[in-house]
């Protein structure tokens, strides 16, 4: 019974808590000391960036000018292509078993 009770409790949660698990998970990631760098970083620099937001990201490590869209359209090409790939292995594999003449024990 108790433990019915504090699942529906969890279920519920006030928003200050779901906040406070939410920053205690982005700080045991580190992702708090990651961006706190990075802004500290963009603050010292001596001339700002034309946009911070380039910056952020160089500084994260995130490729710039990249059509995430166009290589998403790759990637699915590339995927499909694969599993074409592997059903002819397959199939040529099966050919070749057909082929090779069996050993009796």
């Amino acid at each position: 019974m108790a433990a019915i009770v504090n699942a529906a409790t969890s279920a519920f949660q006030s928003p200050d808590a779901k906040k406070e698990e939410f920053r205690q998970y982005l700080e045991k990631s580190g992702v708090i000391d990651a961006l706190t760098k990075v802004l500290v970083g963009l603050y010292e620099e001596p001339e700002k960036p034309a946009n911070a937001l380039d910056f952020i990201k160089l500084t994260l490590g995130a490729p710039t000018g990249v059509d995430v869209e166009q290589l998403k359209a790759e990637n699915e090409q590339l995927r499909t292509k694969c599993t074409d790939l592997e059903a002819k292995l397959d199939e040529v594999n099966k050919k070749l078993e057909e082929l090779t003449p069996k050993e009796e024990s």
